[in-house]
This record gives structure tokens, sequence and C-alpha cells, in this order.
């Protein structure tokens, strides 16, 4: 039934993708807000218990929601996956971004790509030369693709295999933006944040992506140039400052032979205040940088159009792999 779940949610956000602005984003900023607001009061264990209340209690009703529906009828529990797969991947939520960035390019209107670069990811872009553009919109599509695709379906089919049905989604987009959420409002807002709350946040959703973050690198070698790709990612993971970071960009750097790595664009004096948007940004910039390049080519158009078919020949991969095993969980 996971196979079928995916593929449905995949068609309707296709069809019917979420808006940028859309209320479940907004619902999801106010919870974190109020956790962090009423549960903390700056002591360690406070950290612990406002994680646990924003991510794992969701996830706990989730699972328990499942179950019962589960019990009552398999139809109704396949529709319940489909629904919350539908709000929690988000594969046109940021394609968008890159779809009119890359226009701009393609148009040669550089101060355009530049201004939307810097409204999707809170980034001073006004000196970025044309190379750089095209390395920060890859790099930032490579991760968006990972955390609002790859790493909802490891979850979902790890917890749903234990009876547990779609909670391994809400708790992997959960963790990955209370994580964001935390970051964005200390670093981009100048909002005052508990220091170990926003640790603690990245550090859970560090581990909770370990394994994906992996499986994703690992399916880019597939379906990219596999030899290239382990080879950077053997050689030049290191160079980021987070290890799940540069494993995903450094096997895509491989898979598509093109140079990516180095310092990061600055971060806007001004910053955007829309907290609404977060689920739809990736990190802080200043924290996807990597100590050096890796080897290939620079960023070119066509390395645009080269990492949209490696995305879609990785999902193809993923979804036949979840088919042959909701395949043998029948025959079995």
């Amino acid at each position: 039934m996971s196979f079928f779940a995916v593929l449905f949610a995949l068609l309707a956000e296709q069809l019917k993708p979420l808006s940028n602005l859309n209320p479940i984003h907004h619902a999801l900023a106010a919870w974190v807000r109020w956790a962090g607001r009423n549960f903390d009061a700056g002591a360690d264990v406070h950290a612990r218990v406002v994680w646990a209340i924003t991510v794992l209690a969701p996830s706990a009703l989730v699972a328990v929601s499942y179950y019962f529906i589960n019990r009552y009828s398999t139809v109704l529990a396949l529709a319940f996956d489909v629904a919350v797969l539908y709000l929690t991947l988000g594969f046109r939520q940021f394609s968008h971004h890159f779809t009119a960035i890359r226009d701009a390019l393609e148009a040669g209107q550089e101060n355009r790509a530049r201004e939307l670069l810097a409204h999707w990811q809170n980034l001073d872009a006004s000196e970025l030369p044309r190379t750089e553009i095209l390395r920060h919109v890859l790099e930032y599509s490579l991760l968006a693709a990972h955390r609002h695709v790859f790493g909802v379906f490891f979850w979902f089919v790890a917890l749903s295999t234990l009876g547990l049905g779609p909670a391994g989604a809400v708790l992997y987009r959960l963790a990955e933006f209370a994580g964001r959420y935390w970051a964005y409002r200390s670093r981009v807002t100048g909002t005052p944040t508990h220091d170990r709350l926003m640790d603690l946040s990245q550090t859970l959703f560090g581990w909770l992506d370990h394994v994906p973050a992996r499986m994703t690198a690992f399916g880019f070698a597939v379906v990219g140039n596999f030899e290239d790709a382990v080879d950077a990612w053997r050689r030049h993971a290191v160079l980021w400052l987070r290890p799940n970071e540069g494993t995903i960009l450094s096997a895509a750097s491989g898979a598509l032979g093109v140079r990516l790595g180095g310092q990061a664009a600055p971060v806007a004096a001004d910053g955007a205040r829309d907290v609404s948007r977060t689920l739809n940004q990736g990190d802080s910039p200043s924290l996807i940088e990597a100590e050096g390049s890796t080897q290939g080519t620079p960023p070119s158009m066509a390395h645009l159009r080269s990492v949209v078919g490696l995305i879609w020949r990785s999902v193809v991969l993923w979804m036949l792999l979840l088919a042959l095993l909701s395949l043998a969980n029948l025959i079995g």
C-alpha cells in the first residue's frame, strides 16, 4: 500500500501543488512558536521538552490515528496516507523558484535571477557572478529535493512497514522544520533564540537525516555517473560543514560532472521577515558552505537541465524499488 500512497500523493502534488503561503505553513510556524514560548524557560531539559512536543507528539498522534483508521477501513487508511504525504511532500514548493531563476538566466536577465535567488534563500546575491548564481541554484535545489522528497520517502516507508502509517513522514518534516525554524529566527530575523534549543533541533534532525542523505546520494550515483559520484562522495564530502549536506552535494557533483562547493553567499542584512515561508527555504546560506570545491566543470545552464533529469530519475528509481518491495510483501 506504501507504493500507491506515494504514487497518488506525488500525482496530487503535481496536479494541485500547495501554494508557498498555504495555511499549513502558517500553522506549523505557529505551533513551533507556541511550543517554544510556553515550554522553553532556558534550561537544557526545556529544549528537549520543546522538541518532543513539537516533533514527537504530532508524529505519535498520526501513528495512533492511522492505527484506528486502518482497523476500521483499509481504503480510508490509504486515503489518510495520501493526505498526509500530500501535505509533507513538497516537490512543487521549491521547483517554481528553480524554474523562475532558470528562465531569467536563459533570457539573459541576470539581475532578475539574483533578485529571485535572494528572495528564495534570504541572501545578498547582488554581487554574485553568473557562475555562482548557477552553483547556488544547483546546491539549494539538490538539498531541497532531498528534504522535500527523498527524506520524506525514506521515513514514510521505514515507519509504514512497522504499521505506523505516515508517522515517519510527519516526523521527518517536523524535525526538519523545527531545526530550520529556530535557525531562521536567530540568524535571519534577529529574534533572540535559546541556543541549546536551536542546536538540539539541528542535531536531532542531523541524526534522522543520516541514513536518508546517504540513500539519496546513492540514488544520484546509480542514475548518474556512478564511478565519479562515488569517488567525489569519498573524497569531497568532508569539505562541507554538515556531513549530510556534503554527502548529497559531493555525490551529485560527481554524478553530474559539475563543480560544487565553495564560499556561501552573504546573508542579507535585513533578511525576509515572513516566517511562513520557512518551509520553502533552505538553511541559512552561511551553513551551506564548503571549505573547497569539488572537481568538475564550472556550473552552466546545461547543468540546470541535467539536475532536473537527475532528480526525476532518482524519483523513478526509488518508486521502482518501492514497487518491488510492495510486491514482495504481497507475495510473502
